[in-house]
């Protein structure tokens, strides 16, 4: 799919922000490599940054008429394995073949003399993404709030569908004992993530890692799926046009998938501190419950959801990991973006609905 042309380039786009000084690019060093690598890098080059996410940077290049799009890690120390640019450039420069919704990736720079870490460019795709900030998108259509979701569900059911040695990904990750690699893993992302103040997260570890699940399938697994990772038409918000943060997906459980998509999605009945932890508009009248999606989820692929709730569980202790990940940053000073201020809060949020999940259980 060949990258949109804006229609008005006379006037910032409005998907974008003027680019954070303290996260600018280096465009001395940027621009000659874009020019030389970069297949329609002509013209003259302009940079915004889109201002939504919370780790991984993003900006807008604009070469005359073609607009392309950079990423990046975030600044300061990074958790291992975390934000890999390279296997998100691997990923995107192949699954686009067999599934429309992977924006392709056109190329990868692994110098970091260029802007001091690995980034990779790839096309740009038009349409809008729904958060807590943009409600007025599906104010008073309940109708279009159940169908936007019946689409997430839908969506991740196709997505698991794809066949990796359909695009030479059948060899991306090591599915055997994958689940078991992710309670490991994300347990000491927790610990080095932690400080004093950290809530205590012990006795949740220690359920996870006494009776995990046995994986039912191998298939591709995007990682971070959620409402907010999936671009959709701004004509009709219940069509996804793109799944958007690649950079932790692999092959494995696919039920992990699902929980992630149900952790992110509030209900009106959640408590609000658990609500403002996930800050995402599905608390809203007319948007299918958990239950619902998880349902729907099953019927698309058929796999078994007897033991969701452990997937469940886990899946909100992921959650906290990645916010403490990033709110430790911001106390060590690595960032100064101030939405970074109040996810102290919602970790420790976090943790107490993952203990009461796993108490219900």
């Amino acid at each position: 799919m060949a990258p949109p042309r804006r229609p008005d380039r006379t006037a910032p786009d409005p998907e974008t922000i003027d680019v954070r000084p303290d996260e600018a690019l280096d465009v001395s060093r940027l621009e000659p490599w874009l020019r030389e690598n970069l297949e329609g890098a002509e013209g003259a080059l302009s940079i915004r940054q889109f201002g939504g996410g919370h780790a991984n940077l993003t900006y807008l290049l604009t070469f005359g008429e073609r607009e392309f799009v950079l990423r990046r890690p975030p600044l300061g120390p990074v958790a291992p394995s975390a934000h890999d640019m390279r296997r998100e450039h691997r990923i995107l420069s192949r699954l686009w073949r067999a599934w429309d919704l992977a924006p392709r990736s056109h190329v990868l720079c692994a110098d970091p003399g260029v802007i001091g870490a690995d980034f990779h460019v790839l096309e740009r795709r038009r349409g809008i993404v729904l958060r807590a900030t943009n409600p007025e998108v599906t104010d008073g259509r309940p109708e279009l709030r159940r169908r936007i979701g019946e689409t997430m569900a839908d969506v991740l059911a196709g997505f698991h569908r794809v066949d990796p040695d359909d695009v030479g990904l059948g060899d991306l990750g090591r599915p055997e004992g994958f689940v078991e690699r992710q309670v490991a893993g994300w347990s000491k992302r927790w610990e080095a993530a932690s400080d004093d103040a950290a809530p205590d997260a012990s006795a949740a570890i220690d359920w996870f890692r006494a009776d995990i699940p046995k994986a039912q399938a191998a298939t591709f697994v995007h990682n971070d799926y959620k409402l907010d990772n999936v671009m959709v038409a701004a004509d009709d918000p219940a069509r996804a046009v793109a799944v958007l943060d690649w950079d932790m997906c692999t092959r494995g459980d696919p039920l992990l998938d699902l929980a992630n998509l149900t952790i992110y999605w509030s209900e009106e009945t959640d408590d609000g501190v658990w609500r403002e932890a996930v800050w995402m508009p599905t608390d809203k009248p007319g948007f299918p419950s958990r239950a619902e999606l998880v349902e729907r989820y099953a019927a698309g692929t058929g796999f078994d959801v007897s033991r969701f709730a452990w997937y469940e569980a886990f899946g909100r202790f992921k959650v906290a990991v990645i916010l403490q990940q990033i709110y430790i940053r911001y106390l060590r000073g690595q960032t100064r973006d101030e939405r970074f201020a109040v996810l102290g809060g919602r970790v420790e949020a976090l943790i107490r609905c993952c203990e009461e999940l796993i108490a219900r259980t």
